[in-house]
C-alpha cells in the first residue's frame, strides 16, 4: 500500500496545533485535512472519528449514515477527503461517489472507499467512479491517518492486491473496451511507456529503475500523462490504459 507518513502539522478551528519532533513538512499555519465519514455503522463512524481527531493535522468535520446523506453533507461541508463505505442502505457508496465527484468539478474531494475485504467485488466500479483508493475497515490508527494524508496530497492508495483484482476484473470482462478517445495519441513515446508500466502495477521507484531515470522524472512524466488525458489519479490511469487496449491482462 502506498503510504506517506509525513505531514503532521496544522491548526484547526477546534484548537488543534502542530506537534514538534519533525512529524512532517506542514506549517503550523496550514489548516488540517478536513474529513467526512460516510458509513451506516455507528461504531465505525465513532471509532474512525476518535482516531482521526487525535491527529494534529486531521479534523473530522461531519458524518453521514448513507450515501444520499453523504452527498448532501459533502456539498455542505466541502471536505478534502471522504471516507466512503461501499455497502449502505438508501444509496450505496458507488453511486454516492459518482454523484460527489461528478458535481464538484475541480474542487472535488478525494474519496477513499472503506471495505471489509481487500478483494472487494466493487473495486473495479469504484475506481471507474473516481475513488482514490481503498482502506480496510480494520486498519490501524497509523494506517488510517496515513491513508487520509496520502489521498489528500493527491496520491492514490492502491495496494498490489487491489491492482491484481483490477486486472483480474478486466480479464473477466474480456479486456479491451472501445477506446475512449484519441487523447492517447497526445502522449510522447516515453509517457506512453510510463503509463504502460503504471498499468502493470509498478510504483514510481520501480518504473525509475526499469527506465534508468530519476524517480522525480517519472513523477513529472506521470503528471503530464494525467493532465493530457484528463485523469484524476493513478487508479483512473490504470483503468484508462486497459480500456483503450494499451495494456491487456496477461501482458
Amino acid at each position: 500500500m502506498n503510504t506517506n507518513p509525513g505531514g503532521c502539522g496544522g491548526s484547526s478551528p477546534h484548537g488543534k496545533h502542530s506537534g514538534s519532533g519533525g512529524c512532517g513538512g506542514s506549517s503550523p499555519h496550514e489548516r488540517p485535512v478536513r474529513v467526512v465519514i460516510v458509513d451506516d455503522q455507528g461504531m465505525v463512524r465513532a471509532g474512525f472519528g476518535v482516531l482521526l481527531n487525535a491527529q494534529p493535522d486531521i479534523e473530522v468535520v461531519g458524518e453521514a449514515v448513507n450515501g444520499e446523506e453523504g452527498v448532501r453533507r459533502v456539498a455542505e461541508l466541502r471536505p478534502d477527503v471522504v471516507l466512503m463505505d461501499v455497502r449502505m442502505p438508501v444509496m450505496d457508496g458507488l453511486e454516492a461517489t459518482r454523484r460527489i465527484l461528478g458535481d464538484a468539478g475541480d474542487d472535488a474531494p478525494k474519496v477513499l472507499m472503506l471495505t471489509t475485504f481487500d478483494l472487494d467485488d466493487y473495486v473495479y466500479e469504484a475506481l471507474r467512479a473516481g475513488a482514490s483508493g481503498f482502506l480496510l475497515k480494520d486498519a490501524s490508527a497509523t494506517e488510517l491517518a496515513d491513508a487520509v494524508r496520502v489521498v489528500a496530497a493527491g496520491d492514490a492508495l492502491l495496494s498490489p492486491s487491489v491492482t491484481r483484482r483490477l486486472i483480474a476484473e478486466f480479464s473477466r470482462l474480456g479486456g479491451r473496451r472501445p477506446p475512449s478517445g484519441r487523447r492517447l495519441e497526445e502522449l510522447t513515446e516515453r509517457e506512453t511507456e510510463v503509463l504502460t508500466l503504471v498499468a502493470r502495477g509498478l510504483s514510481n521507484g520501480e518504473i525509475a529503475r526499469e527506465l534508468v531515470v530519476a524517480e522525480q522524472t517519472v513523477k513529472t512524466h506521470f503528471g503530464r500523462i494525467l493532465m493530457k488525458l484528463g485523469l484524476r489519479d493513478r487508479p483512473q490511469a490504470i483503468v484508462y490504459a486497459y480500456e483503450v487496449g494499451l495494456v491487456r491482462p496477461g501482458d
